[in-house]
């Protein structure tokens, strides 16, 4: 006899009440008692003036409960406030955000019979959607891509523990670090160093561009891929077009003491209330739940009558084949309820194990170092004037200091000393390079303040940079063009 859960379910916007109710109706046919506490979050809520989209009641229960099961919430895109979806996965450190890719029987596709079947670990609460932006100038803006050593090692050690769990051999970290030597890079020297721990599990490094081009033109050759954050979104919505679309695309968003289960998909609020949408991305992040959960008889017995539903009954929701012959979303979801117990011969059943979520040193100073320094700034300014006269100008500022300008950049580009003949159109945003005028001298607090109250006189600034030397080694990247 199955142990009762309370479990909070966000129902969520557009669609979301339909697919969240499919997937507790589904559910609750196996057997598994769970008492649902129904959350507000989303739309609803900051049409109310709650400007995190999550009320306090939402955030109790699921702390309270450990486990959300999550339908989709609308996000504004370009205005308004934050993604509540990520807000929620933030403040619950859910790290991990876990994105199965499989084909199944009867969904036809370009690439049915090749064997899809591979998971995306996607790191879940780093990178650009840290939501860390500001308007530099009225004309430019910038967000930080913030990566930590501590985030690289959790969501790695998670993706070689959970190819363990479901018997998986081999896992692809997918990263930019050719471009981004600091930040997509410490994810791959993580990655290499951790990777040695697991002997017994493949590991390869891919570059995300040629990641997404293997995916289409040889998706099988994957099994776990993980990567950042930004990365990870764009690549699972690429997985989930090579199996049907995202209504195929379940997903966990995991952490040390919570999990949130959703689909990839969004709100699709012009499909609201037709009793048409496909449940099958929720319904497959409530199997994943159910396992999570220990129950995983229920778990296989729901995964089995939707292969049976899809493959050889050819049950299909709108999206799959179009409106001729399509069903209801109410008639899908009482059809794989009627085709309980029945198992479809081609599906592989996996022998899945509960994730041995990895332990790491709760230690903000993750990277220990013997020695640093300070070489110089970038100090970031805003300027309409000549060029020419402001590096001339800005030399005879520092000249008063013990620093010195090494060089003008626009847009990562070096400007000034135009050494290099062309001429990149600029913006009103300028990094300029100041250091040390003695290489065995480090730059205090002090010099730094003297250099900017000298060049506030003449320039409007929005940022500085220290350029840290850590053992040694510069912690900060070249303009392109400098030497």
């Amino acid at each position: 006899m199955s142990k009762s859960h309370t479990i909070s379910l966000i129902q969520g916007d557009g669609i979301g009440p339909e697919v969240t109710n499919a997937t507790r109706q589904i559910i609750e046919a196996t057997g598994v008692k769970i008492n649902w506490e129904i959350c507000e979050a989303g739309a609803q809520v900051f049409k109310k003036g709650l400007a995190t989209g999550v009320p306090k009641e939402t955030i109790d229960s699921i702390t309270r409960n450990k486990i959300a099961l999550k339908g989709p919430l609308e996000t504004p895109v370009g205005h308004g406030e934050k993604s509540a979806n990520v807000t929620l996965r933030k403040m619950f450190e859910t790290y991990g955000n876990i994105r199965p890719i499989r084909e199944f029987p009867g969904v036809a596709t370009p690439f049915s019979g090749r064997n899809v079947d591979f998971v995306i670990v996607r790191e879940n609460v780093e990178d650009l959607y840290a939501g860390i932006e500001h308007m530099q100038t009225p004309s430019v803006a910038q967000c930080l891509k913030l990566i930590s050593r501590p985030g690289c090692e959790k969501i790695i050690r998670l993706a070689f523990e959970f190819a363990h769990s479901e018997g998986r051999k081999l896992v692809h970290c997918a990263t930019k670090a050719n471009i981004m030597k600091a930040t997509e890079g410490m994810m791959k020297r993580t990655f290499e160093e951790i990777a040695k721990e697991y002997p017994e599990i493949e590991a390869q490094h891919i570059i995300v561009d040629n990641c997404a081009h293997q995916l289409v033109k040889m998706p099988e050759i994957f099994d776990v891929i993980v990567t950042t954050n930004m990365n990870g979104d764009i690549l699972s919505d690429l997985g989930s077009a090579l199996i049907g679309g995202l209504g195929f695309a379940p997903g966990a968003n995991i952490g040390d003491n919570f999990a949130i289960f959703e689909a990839v998909h969004g709100s699709a609020p012009k499909y609201a209330g037709q009793n048409k949408i496909n449940p099958t991305a929720v319904l497959l992040s409530g199997v994943m739940m159910l396992r999570h959960i220990g129950e995983f008889e229920a778990a296989d017995l729901i995964e089995q009558a939707l292969v049976v539903t899809l493959g050889i009954d050819k049950t299909y929701t709108r999206d799959v084949i179009g409106d001729a012959g399509s069903v209801s979303t109410t008639t899908f979801t009482k059809a794989i309820i009627d085709n309980f117990g029945r198992t479809h011969p081609e599906w592989k059943h996996r022998e899945y194990k509960p994730i041995d979520m990895p332990k790491i040193k709760d230690n903000q100073k993750a990277i220990e170092i013997k020695s640093r320094s300070v070489g110089g700034i970038d100090l970031f300014i805003e300027t309409h004037n000549d060029l020419e006269e402001m590096g001339k100008r800005l030399t005879d500022l520092a000249s008063a200091t013990n620093m010195k300008l090494k060089l003008i950049s626009n847009r990562g580009v070096k400007v000034y000393p135009n050494d290099h003949g062309t001429k990149p159109d600029l913006t009103d945003c300028f990094r300029c390079r100041f250091i040390a005028t003695d290489s065995n001298r480090e730059v205090t607090d002090d010099d730094i303040m003297q250099l900017v109250s000298l060049v506030k006189k003449d320039y409007r600034w929005m940022h500085i940079e220290k350029l840290n030397i850590f053992d040694g080694v510069a912690a900060y990247s070249k303009a392109h063009g400098e030497d």
